[in-house]
């Protein structure tokens, strides 16, 4: 490590005053005004030159057989009295923390001295091997990439943020005549207002299914929209008003997207106001028809409303958060509230030492929380965090507006974050409750199959399909903490020599790829009793499985063990078959375990009831991703499987020519007729329907 040749990084952060497209924190689906008036406190100012870290990496001669607070002293010397982010490490490599200091010599040198370590840091210390660290200009611009480098390298000595999905939104589209109304997750490419965050998509879709009846909005796609003959059926039930087909002009069309959009942008009593109005006026002209047609719409957006719960009066735009430390384990329990409309909750159950206070897991958790989405203009929280002022400061920096973070102690807003606490008590203590009972469950398949420890990674895989069609397989993951969704998998069945229907093909096809992929990655992984509990100590969750349920019978057992010896795994991993019983009855399952034969379970046993759990999870999981495969399938457009036809060139075919049969019937000279189509892409579509 060497401070006079530094290794030079250009990080770039987003300038003050701007936003990544349109952002949770301001005003749903409106753009950011660059000038926020005189009476508000402009944000924290960012240097007009890309944010330059120098990362330093130790040099291995520095740190050559020493280890703990040995290496930490040794490398120690050479830090700056500086602001920056420090990485610590074992002997393979593998990152133990990151953290961030307002003077790395300072921080760094406290780890070296020893004194009041809990057993947590003292084990830390205990392993490092070496250290690397980046310095920064300033202690906010360390947060925020320590918040970074958390989420992304996972260190199991940090609080990590687990099951960080990101939040849907309601997206009005921009980049048509006739917008439509749709659910969006991920990056917001598409021109259009956004409107969220949303707790859960399953929020979303009740909201757009009202939204629907109030506003008679569009759910087609563009493709769908410019193809149509007739009206839809969601315009027969009036969920639609047509505009596909001309059944409502332009013009009237475009109120219902501003009304639309003012309701979610928090100005329903002005919308409810001017539906109200045009339902009495239509009720004086006597013309009851459409008088009961506002009047169905006012009623779709009171169900909005009150489906909402708690719309709180006094509060424009926050975020809630409040904590709840129990039986070792954390949650926090988040509520959004945007427009003054309550737009659901979720909870959070962050991996943390059990010694760490509330106020230093709940800032770490805001810090990563925040790290790839904007943050609103406030902050309701539970307890107090860890510099405050810095972390108000930092996300302020990255979402371009003031952020102010607060503990409110009486009021409107003190009652939102009790009600938000109460929500997180609740949730941990179903938790530690399911958890629980998840042990007993564990333990006694351990018992019932005779393994050699608690299982602390089972898979279980199955198959669906249609006489061979779109064929998928499926692995469901569960553990000591219940069904673990972020390690679900799907493998759409490749094999062209497989004949339709093989099950006993396909899962041989399944289990070589995703055995062999585990080799590959996790080869050397140690899945040791004395492994399992470090990673039941460090909250890290097992690459290898302990059980392998598979849903078949000896025949599937069959082909399953001679893919594991073929790999070399057989004796490395546990696989048991679960046939169903006479009839398919539930209940009389008959279980396939090596070197022992077939059983039953008494219907009445946990242990059954478990397993039929797990086979569910995986038939559900399956059956899944099988429709999901064949609608994909249905749906396709002849279009898409042409080279050189992408979105745009598809839409203008289609807006020209009404069909993709229409399409396949015209001469090249007509294909050229098209905007964006050269004679060389005219001659690939006609050549792709007429070649034989």
């Amino acid at each position: 490590m060497n401070p006079g040749n530094p290794n030079l990084k250009s990080l770039h952060k987003p300038r003050a005053g701007r936003a990544s497209g349109d952002v949770a924190g301001y005003m749903p689906g409106h753009e950011v005004e660059e000038d926020e008036g005189p009476d508000v406190e402009a944000p924290p100012q960012l240097a007009d030159s890309p944010f330059t870290a120098i990362d330093w990496t130790a040099n291995p001669d520095d740190t050559e057989g020493k280890v703990g607070a040995e290496v930490i002293q040794t490398l120690v010397k050479r830090l700056p009295n500086a602001p920056g982010v420090y990485r610590m490490m074992n002997a393979a490599g593998d990152v133990l923390y990151v953290g961030k200091a307002r003077n790395l010599k300072k921080r760094v040198t406290q780890y070296a001295q020893g004194r009041f370590h809990t057993n947590r840091i003292g084990r830390m210390v205990r392993e490092t091997a070496t250290m690397e660290f980046v310095v920064t200009r300033t202690e906010i611009e360390a947060l925020l990439l320590e918040a970074n480098l958390i989420k992304r390298l996972r260190p199991r000595f940090n609080v990590l943020l687990r099951d960080d999905k990101s939040f849907p939104y309601i997206l009005l589209t921009g980049d048509h005549p006739s917008p439509g109304i749709f659910k969006h997750r991920g990056a917001r490419t598409r021109k259009g207002d956004y409107f969220g965050p949303f707790a859960s998509a399953g929020a979303v879709d009740r909201t757009i299914n009202s939204l629907q009846r109030a506003f008679l909005l569009r759910t087609c796609t563009n493709s769908v929209f410019e193809t149509r003959t007739r009206p839809c059926l969601l315009y027969q039930i009036k969920r639609c008003s047509g505009p596909c087909t001309g059944e409502i002009s332009t013009a009237d069309y475009a109120e219902l997207v501003d009304e639309a959009k003012d309701f979610l942008s928090g100005r329903s009593q002005k919308v409810k106001t001017e539906i109200s109005g045009a339902m009495q006026e239509a009720a004086e002209e006597l013309d009851f028809e459409r008088a009961a047609i506002y009047r169905d719409r006012l009623a779709a957006l009171s169900h909005v409303q009150s489906h909402q719960g708690i719309n709180p009066q006094s509060l424009e735009e926050a975020d809630v958060f409040a904590i709840h430390q129990e039986g070792g384990q954390v949650c926090i329990q988040v509520f959004f509230f945007r427009t003054g409309q309550n737009w659901g909750n979720r909870a959070y159950f962050p991996k943390a030492d059990p010694a760490l206070e509330a106020q230093e897991v709940l800032g770490s958790f805001l810090a990563q929380f925040y790290d790839d989405k904007p943050s609103p203009r406030l902050l309701l929280l539970s307890h107090k965090v860890e510099e405050e002022e810095l972390l108000a400061q930092a996300l302020a920096t990255r979402a371009g507006h003031k952020v102010t973070i607060s503990v409110p102690q009486r009021g409107e807003k003190k009652d939102l974050v009790d009600h938000a606490l109460q929500n997180a008590r609740e949730a941990l203590g179903r938790r530690l409750a399911e958890t629980s009972t998840q042990a007993r469950l564990l333990a006694g398949l351990a018992e019932t199959f005779g393994l050699e420890r608690t299982p602390a990674r089972i898979e279980v895989y199955d198959n669906s399909h249609i006489m061979g069609t779109n064929a998928v397989g499926a692995m469901i993951v569960a553990g000591p903490e219940g069904f673990v969704k972020n390690q679900y998998r799907k493998f759409n069945i490749r094999s062209t020599d497989i004949t339709p229907g093989d099950d006993f093909g396909m899962m041989r096809e399944v289990m070589t790829r995703r055995f062999s992929r585990l080799l590959k990655e996790h080869g050397d992984a140690d899945n040791s009793h004395e492994a399992d509990a470090e990673e039941a100590m460090n909250g890290s969750f097992p690459a290898w499985p302990d059980l392998v349920l598979i849903d078949g019978g000896q025949g599937q057992m069959t082909a399953v063990r001679q893919i594991l010896g073929d790999l070399g795994v057989e004796e490395r991993v546990t696989a048991i078959g679960v046939a169903k019983g006479v009839d398919r009855e539930a209940g009389r399952e008959r279980f396939f375990v090596r070197g022992r034969e077939s059983f039953t379970l008494p219907v009445r046993d946990p242990v059954l009831y478990f397993v039929q759990r797990l086979r569910d999870e995986a038939h559900r999981f399956a059956i899944g991703s099988h429709r999901a495969r064949r609608k994909k399938e249905m749906t396709r457009n002849p279009l898409d499987e042409i080279s050189g036809i992408g979105p745009g060139r598809k839409r203008a075919l289609l807006l020209h020519f009404g069909t993709a049969k229409a399409v396949s019937r015209a001469a090249v000279e007509d294909l050229m007729a098209v905007d964006g189509v050269s004679e060389s892409i005219a001659r690939v579509v006609y050549n792709h329907f007429h070649e034989k």
